[in-house]
């Protein structure tokens, strides 16, 4: 039976990748704006202790004094630690900037669902590969985005994550091609076509976002992408279809 508190309650999705330099960092920014843009409330918690990057892509960077450590061990209040992002309803969690301080699966499989009973949608930005942070990241949450560009090293490496979010219980996963530069695909040779990828990956496709440097490069100074550039545009169609409706992938292929 569903209580009328889990029916008010936000769902959290960990955005994760087997290798990193796949952009990952960048589709969850992206998402969230996109999300917000819709009308959401969206928090992204900012999971890589040491090597956070959110906070500058977001532009709230000079702003930080409370990280996730600090509520955790009770440093400060929640909200305290959480910084509204310049865009409505776009709000952030940073990370500890000593990868000492990471936080273990446990206590983020407690405070997950507290931060769900505030937000739509809670973004937890996962470090790359498949350790104690990619776990801490995955255990709170209720589904997964598998990032990875269209490469064989990439591509096994979402495989391996498939893997280990079974094994967490995490059964809905849908996979997020990024970074695709159509003219290097075909030439490469590696992949016939996209179902190629997929079915090395073993994940089923949610979206393709393509190369995009103008969109790389406005989330480093921490402000928005472009509004009509490619990437931002499959971004959005991103978020439609991460919450149920039925558009087109992109034009990136």
């Amino acid at each position: 039976m569903v209580t009328e508190v889990e029916e008010l309650m936000g769902i959290a999705t960990v955005i994760t990748s087997g290798k990193g330099g796949v952009g990952k960092s960048t589709v969850t920014v992206g998402l969230g704006r996109a999300l917000a843009q819709r009308g959401r409330r969206v928090l992204l918690v900012d999971c890589d202790a040491g090597l956070r990057s959110l906070d500058r892509m977001t532009g709230v960077e000079e702003q930080l004094v409370f990280d996730i450590a600090d509520v955790v061990f009770a440093r400060c209040a929640p909200v305290e630690a959480i910084y509204p992002c310049g865009e409505e309803g776009l709000f952030l969690l940073p990370a500890p900037s000593s990868g000492e301080h990471m936080i273990r699966p446990g206590v983020m499989k407690k405070l997950v669902p507290l931060l769900k009973q505030y937000y739509d949608h809670v973004l937890l930005d996962s470090p790359a590969g498949v350790g104690m942070g990619f776990r801490s990241a995955a255990c709170g949450a209720d589904r997964a985005l598998v990032v990875c560009s269209p490469d064989p090293v990439s591509v096994r490496g979402a495989g391996a994550v498939r893997e280990l979010l079974g094994k967490l219980a995490i059964q809905d996963m849908r996979l997020v091609i990024n970074r695709l530069n159509r003219e290097l695909f075909w030439e490469t040779g590696v992949y016939g076509d996209l179902d190629s990828v997929l079915d090395s990956a073993g994940i089923r496709l949610l979206g393709v976002v393509p190369e995009d440097v103008s969109l790389a490069a406005a989330f480093l100074q921490g402000r928005g992408a472009p509004e009509r550039s490619r990437g931002r545009l499959a971004l959005c169609r991103l978020a439609g279809r991460l919450e149920g409706e039925k558009i087109p992938l992109s034009d990136a292929f």
